[in-house]
This record gives structure tokens, C-alpha cells and sequence, in this order.
């Protein structure tokens, strides 16, 4: 029977991999996020498919990942190409991270800028396969729906944030406020910009 020693003990221990809590957002949307715990092992390429299938993205775009850290200075993009970092299917997640990566970018179409935010939340105990990022937490429908008008519950101005039969105590104010409406919705475009307009693709 084959004896572990204390080093082939903390060498298995050293070499077991790490498991990161990643949040995906859309950026000024509060109704939204999908939470991932994902081996650190797992390469970009092998997240981007899993979460092009979850949240139902096209699959005949052009991808990448710009990695920020804790500043929000770019450390490095991944794509489909090597840009100059390697491609995403060469690239680890845990690798990023120790690149300095804090989040991401992560461009789902990079012809028309479209994009949501990936922030790594920690490392976190368990075990998940590399193959397969596991979806731990959702909220709200998918990307698409927000692209199509849908707004959230929390997105709501304050004085439409009111449940079935509650009294809304802005209503005797309705006429007021009419004009003045339609100008900030004009201005406003309802506040469902999700793209990285400053980015070249």
C-alpha cells in the first residue's frame, strides 16, 4: 500500500485547483446577474461557450474577453486571435487572475459592441469540472430581453416602484409630471445602454 508523506500531502493540496465565484452583469441594469463557480482551470474559451449557451448569444460572432484590474486598466484581451496575450482557448481562468485580472469584459459580439461584465468575486471551496462552469444564481430574463424593452422591477423610476393594489402616491400628481415625462424618456433613451462604446472591436 503506497504511503502519503506530509510533502506528497501539501504538494496534492498545492495542486488542487482553484474554484472562482464569477458574476456576470450588464452594466446600469439592477434586475440582472448569473453567478458561476468555475475551476480555475477552465479556459476562456470553455467559459464563453458556456455562457453563449446560457444566456443564448449568437454563435457565429466574433468574441473577446478584455481583462481589467482592480483599477479598470486593461491587462490583457483574449480572443478567438491572438491579440497579443494569447488566444482564449490558451488562456486559464486562473491564469488571468494571477496576470492581474479583477473582471472582464466579455465582448459576445464584437462587430456590434455588444457585451456584459464579468467581475471575479473570490476564490470559493468545492469542486467544479473544467469542462463545465456551473451556474449557481440567476436573475432576470436573458440579455436579449433588455435589448427588447423589458425593464426590471428594480430599474423602475421610484415613483413606479409600486406592487398590485397599492396606492400610488404620485397619481394626483400624473398630469404634472406628463410633459415632463416624455422629455427625459426623449433624453434618457430608458437608460439601457450596455455597450462598450469606447472600445474598438
Amino acid at each position: 500500500m503506497h504511503r502519503f508523506t506530509k510533502s506528497s500531502i501539501f504538494e496534492m493540496r498545492k495542486q488542487k485547483p482553484m474554484v472562482f465565484q464569477l458574476r456576470v452583469t450588464l452594466s446600469g441594469i439592477k434586475g440582472f446577474y448569473r453567478v458561476y463557480k468555475v475551476n480555475g482551470a477552465t479556459t476562456l474559451y470553455t467559459l464563453h461557450k458556456q455562457i453563449r449557451a446560457d444566456l443564448e448569444f449568437p454563435q457565429d460572432q466574433l468574441i473577446m474577453f478584455k481583462a481589467l484590474d482592480v483599477t479598470g486598466a486593461v491587462v490583457g484581451r483574449y480572443g478567438l486571435f491572438d491579440l497579443g496575450w494569447g488566444t482564449a482557448d490558451q488562456i486559464s481562468l486562473e491564469k488571468a487572475i494571477k496576470a492581474g485580472t479583477d473582471s472582464f469584459v466579455y465582448f459576445y459580439d464584437v462587430t456590434n459592441k455588444k457585451s456584459v461584465n464579468i467581475t471575479v468575486e473570490g476564490e470559493i471551496p468545492g469542486n467544479v469540472h473544467p469542462d463545465f462552469p456551473m451556474l449557481a444564481e440567476t436573475k432576470g430574463p436573458n440579455p436579449i430581453e433588455f435589448e427588447n424593452g423589458y425593464v426590471a422591477f428594480e430599474d423602475l423610476p421610484d415613483r413606479q416602484r409600486h406592487l398590485p393594489g397599492e396606492e400610488d402616491e404620485f397619481d394626483d400628481d400624473d398630469e404634472d409630471f406628463d410633459d415632463e415625462g416624455e422629455e427625459e424618456e426623449d433624453d434618457d433613451e430608458d437608460g439601457k445602454e450596455i455597450f462598450d462604446e469606447g472600445e474598438e472591436g
